[in-house]
């Protein structure tokens, strides 16, 4: 039995979940070396505060991992040079990474 279509074409499953998995982790990490340090928070930011950023972030970092898969995936098609392609998806995935970490700290300790 033969296999009919491109499989180049196909996106690779478990390399998508690793790649959201590994930005998830990322931005876990990161986002904890923020808040548990923090000490005493501030009275007007509520009781929770900490749970936010910490579904935030990692979402972000979930994100870029999977701009990274598909910008890693489809470099061919669109005619970027491997090197390139990485560099541009390390950068998308930094830039998304910050903006969680904006979005999630906001109203806390990023005000």
């Amino acid at each position: 039995m033969t296999h009919s279509g491109n499989s180049t074409s196909h996106l690779n499953e478990a390399s998508l979940v690793k790649r959201m998995l590994v930005g998830a982790g990322i931005g876990l990490l990161l986002i904890s070396l923020f808040l548990f340090p923090a000490g005493k928070p501030n009275p007007e930011w509520g009781r929770f505060w900490m749970i936010r950023p910490l579904i935030i972030v990692p979402l972000a970092g979930a994100m870029g991992g999977l701009c990274n898969c598909f910008i890693l995936q489809f470099h061919k098609r669109v005619g970027v040079n491997k090197a390139l392609a990485i560099i541009i998806s390390v950068i998308v995935f930094i830039v998304g990474l910050w903006l969680g970490t904006v979005l999630g700290l906001d109203g806390t300790m990023w005000d």
